[in-house]
């Protein structure tokens, strides 16, 4: 649940500078179009877009065991695209079946709790993983280190 969230709040954060144009593109008698510009990062094709392919990137994080506390968490290990490192990273292929349960998980969290989600992301809701995955869905503790999906 957190992998998740940390992966949308990453991309609303990179959008929020832009806009978008919605609305119809019927043109009004007089000629004119009921057209205005709102922030990409609330536009429904957008949020639809971005719930609809981040559970792919799911293979960039992997389970890591804290070697004092014995706790498994999922931890992102690949660098993002505007990362320095991105284009020698791209160089080579990671492919493993280990992240396939993450990506159920991720997609899953997506099928039940996506209104939950649009409504956070509309009211522009800050720590989007504590408010979704402890507050509104109850699927974590209220620990930031709690690693339940």
């Amino acid at each position: 649940c957190r992998a998740l969230m940390d992966e949308v709040e990453y991309d609303i954060t990179k959008a929020r500078q832009k806009k978008t144009k919605v609305g119809s593109f019927r043109i009004n008698p007089d000629g004119t179009q009921e057209r205005r510009k709102v922030p990409l990062a609330q536009s429904e094709a957008f949020l639809t877009d971005l719930l609809d392919k981040v559970c792919e990137r799911m293979n960039d994080y992997q389970l890591e065991k804290d070697p004092v506390t014995q706790k498994k968490t999922f931890k992102r290990y690949a660098p993002r695209k505007g990362d320095k490192i991105y284009k020698e990273y791209k160089k080579f292929y990671f492919y493993s079946d280990a992240y396939r349960p993450l990506k159920f998980a991720c997609e899953t969290i997506i099928e039940e709790y996506e209104d939950e989600i649009l409504s956070l992301i509309a009211q522009e809701a800050r720590s989007l993983a504590d408010r979704l995955c402890s507050e509104e869905s109850g699927l974590c503790g209220t620990s930031a280190n709690h690693t339940e999906l």
